[in-house]
């Protein structure tokens, strides 16, 4: 089993990298999340998953440890593949995923093409347990659903801002006044980073 690929970004787009190593190109499926945090470098370090089928070597990249360990996590879930964990994690934040199961919020997770009302109910049964002691522990930090918040957060990454320091920034906008408007939340954003 692989852990990480350390190489030259060859080719990228949302959906795949491919990162050359050592003179060979491996072809490596990401998150949108990955993406958004490896686009604009050359030389990247990607955590590594490994699926070997009949026909076919097939890895899975990401940028943080947190990101792989719930891909592991939504795949143990029977009737939860590779693609439909990746594609959970282009459509969602890992701490909106995590939110959703522990709070048992099976709407955000049927909002993902491909799951559905069963699996939805697979994915918070088989995991509930297991992310809310993570979340008691303080391991994993939940965050609530919010289009106002996320699309705040999307245009200032878009702008070249951090996710970190720009979430810290529109969270306590939002607390302060959560009636505002995204475009609001992202002119104040910008006097304060």
């Amino acid at each position: 089993m692989y852990e990480f690929i350390r190489g030259t970004i060859a080719g990228l787009n949302p959906a795949s990298a491919v990162v050359e190593a050592g003179g060979i190109g491996f072809f490596v499926n990401i998150s949108l999340n990955t993406y958004t945090k490896i686009n604009d470098k050359k030389e990247v370090n990607l955590l590594i998953h490994q699926v070997v089928r009949e026909d076919a070597h097939i890895l899975y990249g990401f940028a943080e440890k947190r990101e792989r360990d719930l891909f592991r996590n939504l795949i143990s879930v029977s009737g939860v593949g590779a693609s439909t964990a990746i594609m959970m994690l282009s459509s969602l934040e890992p701490d909106e995923i995590v939110a959703a199961i522990t709070s048992g919020n099976a709407e955000t997770l049927k909002a993902v093409k491909g799951i559905g009302a069963k699996t939805a109910q697979r994915i918070i049964i088989d995991l509930k347990d297991k992310f809310g002691k993570l979340a008691d522990s303080g391991q994993i930090l939940i965050s609530p659903d919010n289009t106002l918040q996320n699309e705040s957060l999307s245009a200032l990454v878009t702008l070249g801002f951090t996710r970190k320091d720009a979430e810290k920034v529109v969270t306590k906008i939002i607390r302060d006044k959560p009636d505002t408007t995204v475009q609001s939340v992202i002119k104040q954003a910008l006097k304060r980073l």
